[in-house]
């Protein structure tokens, strides 16, 4: 039988990391714990990023490439709950959401990454997916949409339709890892 040594190991977590099947995996139970579990959850939640940041090549350097989707995005969801599009209770914009931003910025350029490679199909992705997202975390109390359906769908619709396709020409992949 033959023993892998730990570098070997190592390598083949880091590769683990830029596969679409297990980055939509994480990114998926990510979602699940941060939208159904909320601040109650956060402690898994702060796992699973914490997981990520362990099996990527260089943690620096990943910090690096996903903060400016990250401030985007917490720019963006505290604009909305600033002028009442979103309600989060007592926060502007809840700890849970913020590590939904790092999870969402990890996977741009992985799982997600097949809807970048046309601007049209990002903007019809970001028009149409996570307004989506949005109204399902609504349904599940993680958010509040206290101003009319309408009006909410059509703010939604129109910023992520121009910011998704924005994100992706922000995002930047991940060098490929090198093998031993």
């Amino acid at each position: 039988m033959k023993t892998l040594s730990p570098s070997i190991i190592r390598l083949r977590a880091l590769s683990l990391t830029e596969k679409t099947w297990f980055n939509a995996i994480w990114f998926q139970s990510t979602w699940f714990l941060c939208v159904l579990g909320q601040d109650a959850l956060l402690p898994f939640t702060l796992g699973m990023l914490s997981l990520h940041f362990i099996l990527v090549h260089s943690a620096r350097e990943e910090a690096r490439r996903l903060l400016p989707v990250v401030a985007v995005g917490i720019g963006v969801d505290t604009l909305l709950s600033a002028i009442g599009i979103f309600d989060f209770g007592p926060a502007l914009i809840p700890l849970w959401l913020m590590a939904l931003w790092v999870a969402f910025a990890a996977s741009l350029t992985r799982a997600l990454g097949v809807f970048g490679r046309s601007p049209w199909l990002a903007a019809l992705v970001g028009g149409i997916g996570v307004p989506f997202n949005y109204a399902v975390g609504a349904k599940m109390g993680a958010v509040n949409l206290p101003m009319d359906p309408i009006l909410t769908g059509a703010v939604l619709i129109t910023i992520w339709a121009m910011l998704l396709p924005a994100l992706y020409r922000v995002a930047k992949p991940m060098p490929p890892v090198e093998q031993a």
